[in-house]
C-alpha cells in the first residue's frame, strides 16, 4: 500500500496534543536511527514523503530548517522535535549524525534520484512504477538531460569544465558536431553541458562554450552545484561516460580531494556522483559510481527538495 506523508497532515494538530508517550509513534520510520533501511521498503512510499523521511534523520537531532517552511512546519508539530539553539547545523548536528544514519541518508537520497530520473511525480504509487519500469532500449538517459535541436553543420570544442583551459578528452581533440544528437542539461558562465555519442561508441558529457554556438537555442536551464568539499573513500574511476563505455578520465585513490557537484542517474538507475578534480595538471569534471565519496552539503539538508 502507498505511504503518504499527506495522509497525515489532517492529523498533526490533534497528535501534537497526545501524551509524550506517544511520540515515538509520530516518525515517519521510528527506527531510521537505529536500523539499516532497505530499498525495498524505500519504494513502498511515493517520493514527497521520501523528502520528508530524509529530513527525519536530521530532525532528530535538532536540525533547523528554514523558517516557516515546509520541514520546520511539519516538524515543529511534533512532540520529540527538539531544534537546537543555534542554526550552525554544520557543528551542531552532523558531527552526531551516525554511520548507520549516514547511511540510510545516502540510500533515500538514492531513491529519490532513481525517482526523478523516471519521472515520478510527488504522490506516484512508487512501488506499481518501480516494478512496471523498463529501461529506454538501446537510449541513452541522463538525469537532467533533454534532446537539443541546434543548428547543423557546426563542429564545437568540448571540455569537461566550463573553460578551455580544463581537461579535454580525445587526446585534446574532443569535438560534437550538431549534425548529431545532442542532449544538454543547461548553462553555466556562459558554457553548456552538453552530451553526446562518440565516434568510437562511447558517450561524452562535456561543455562547448556559449560564445562558439551559431543560431538560437532553445534551453535557458541555469545549472546549481553544490560545491561541496568531498574526501574519495575508497579508490574508484573517473569517467566522462556514465551511461555506455565508461571510459576511464584517471583513476582516484582513497584519500583525495575532490569537490561534489551533484548526482545524476542513468538509463540502468544508476546512481553517479559527479566532481570537480584535476587530471594532468588540468581542472577537470567527470563521473564517479555512488558510494566513493564522503562530504555533507553547505546548503544544508533542508537544500534536498
Amino acid at each position: 500500500m502507498k505511504k503518504i506523508v499527506c495522509c497525515l497532515c489532517a492529523f498533526v494538530l490533534l497528535l501534537s496534543l497526545s501524551l509524550p508517550a506517544m511520540a515515538d509513534r509520530m516518525y515517519l520510520i521510528p527506527d531510521s536511527d537505529s536500523r539499516r533501511l532497505t530499498e525495498a521498503e524505500l519504494w513502498e512510499w511515493d517520493r514527497e514523503s521520501l523528502s520528508f523521511i530524509f529530513n527525519e534523520i536530521f530532525a532528530r537531532h535538532g536540525y533547523v530548517f528554514n523558517p516557516g517552511g515546509k520541514y520546520d512546519l511539519w516538524f515543529s508539530a511534533m512532540p520529540w522535535y527538539q531544534p537546537n539553539a543555534s542554526s550552525d547545523n554544520q557543528k551542531y548536528v552532523y558531527p552526531y549524525v551516525s554511520a548507520l544514519e549516514w547511511d540510510n541518508y545516502h540510500l533515500i537520497k538514492d531513491v529519490i534520484a532513481k525517482m526523478d530520473a523516471w519521472g515520478f511525480k510527488a504522490h506516484d504509487n512508487s512501488l506499481k512504477c518501480y516494478r512496471d519500469y523498463t529501461p529506454p532500449q538501446g537510449g541513452w538517459t541522463l538525469t537532467g538531460f533533454s534532446f537539443l535541436n541546434l543548428k547543423a553543420n557546426q563542429k564545437l570544442a568540448v571540455y569537461s569544465a566550463p573553460s578551455a583551459a580544463s581537461w579535454r578528452g580525445a587526446n585534446g581533440k574532443a569535438m560534437v558536431s550538431t549534425t548529431g544528437a545532442v542532449w544538454a542539461a543547461g548553462w553555466e558562465q556562459g558554457w553548456l553541458l552538453v552530451y553526446y555519442e562518440t565516434n568510437n561508441n562511447s558517450i561524452r558529457v562535456g561543455y562547448v562554450d556559449g560564445s562558439a554556438l551559431r543560431g538560437s537555442v532553445s534551453l535557458h536551464k541555469y545549472l546549481s552545484f553544490d560545491y561541496a568539499a568531498a574526501t574519495v573513500t575508497k579508490a574508484c574511476a573517473l569517467t566522462d561516460d556514465p551511461m555506455k563505455a565508461r571510459i576511464t578520465m584517471a583513476n582516484l585513490n582513497a584519500g583525495a580531494s575532490v569537490t561534489y557537484l551533484s548526482t545524476f542517474v542513468n538509463q540502468y538507475g544508476e546512481v553517479w556522483d559527479y566532481v570537480q578534480t584535476w587530471v594532468g595538471g588540468q581542472q577537470a569534471r567527470g563521473f564517479i559510481p555512488q558510494g566513493c565519496l564522503n562530504y555533507t552539503l553547505d546548503n544544508g539538508i533542508d537544500g534536498w527538495k
